[in-house]
């Protein structure tokens, strides 16, 4: 798993593109990349919008209020693929821009209320990007951190039992299943977390 760096790319050469874009997520798409991590996003349905290059910088907004919620890179070149490659007459398929992320703020995004969109990808001044990056200042120092998922399974044998816990886990996901979290020698300060925010567990408290 990659973590937060400065100028890294993955899965494209190391490029320093020289332009700046903003691309916008609609409410779910960012909600799901709360939920999840990845190492990357895909974003489709951009045939008719301008296309950034490979190394160049993109800042990753969401609308209602504009938000920046991180930074990235451009991994892969815009092109298109045929939907069938031995049918030189079958329909081209888009590819998908595909952003390495290079700094996360899903949990505490910056507001991004001077940025003019006009569309799902936007070109912007390099000093526009820049400001918008040191809005998010420094990357927080990392930590370790112990995460738990505890699930009561009637079952008749530990392996049953691991097999019906991957269905629950896999069914249920991050949206139901809350997920425990300490820091590393502080299993005091458990909090549970659901849909990708603290989320209380004690019944008593909600009385």
């Amino acid at each position: 798993m990659t973590t937060d760096t400065a100028h890294r790319v993955d899965g494209a050469p190391h490029v320093d593109g020289t332009g700046a874009w903003a691309v916008l997520l609609s409410s779910g798409r960012y909600e799901a990349e709360r939920l999840v991590h990845h190492d990357t996003i895909e974003l489709t349905g951009l045939a008719d919008a301008a296309r950034p290059r490979p190394g160049d910088r993109v800042a990753v907004l969401v609308d209602e209020p504009p938000r920046l919620v991180a930074l990235g890179r451009v991994a892969t070149a815009s092109r298109q693929d045929r939907e069938d490659p031995d049918d030189p007459l079958s329909e081209r398929v888009e590819a998908p821009l595909v952003v390495a992320y290079t700094r996360r703020a899903f949990d505490e995004p910056v507001p991004a209320e001077t940025v003019a969109l006009d569309g799902p990808v936007t070109e912007l001044d390099p000093a526009v990007f820049q400001e918008l990056a040191d809005r998010l200042g420094p990357p927080p120092q990392r930590r370790s951190w112990l995460v738990s998922l505890d699930l009561p399974i009637e079952a008749a044998s530990p392996a049953e039992a691991v097999r019906l816990f991957w269905a629950y886990v896999q069914e249920l996901g991050p949206r139901e299943l809350p997920a425990f979290v300490s820091p590393s020698g502080d299993e005091l300060a458990m909090q549970a977390f659901v849909l990708g925010a603290e989320a209380n567990q004690d019944p008593e408290e909600d009385d």
